[in-house]
C-alpha cells in the first residue's frame, strides 16, 4: 500500500512538471547605436575645429 501510494506521488509529480510552461522571449540586434555613435563623433570633430580655428591661443 505504501509503495503504491508513493508510486502514484512520483507519477503526479511527472505530470504536473511536464505542464509547466515555456516562455521564449527573442530580440533582433539593433543596428542604431553605431550609425549614432559614429555621426555623434563626426559633428563634435568639426565643432573642435570650429573652436580651434577660433581661437588658436585655446591650447
Amino acid at each position: 500500500m505504501r509503495k503504491r501510494a508513493l508510486l502514484m506521488g512520483l507519477i503526479a509529480m511527472g505530470a504536473l512538471g511536464a505542464c509547466t510552461p515555456t516562455i521564449r522571449v527573442k530580440v533582433d540586434p539593433i543596428n542604431i547605436y553605431a550609425k549614432l555613435d559614429a555621426d555623434v563623433r563626426v559633428r563634435l570633430d568639426k565643432e573642435v575645429q570650429t573652436l580651434i580655428q577660433q581661437n588658436p591661443n585655446l591650447f
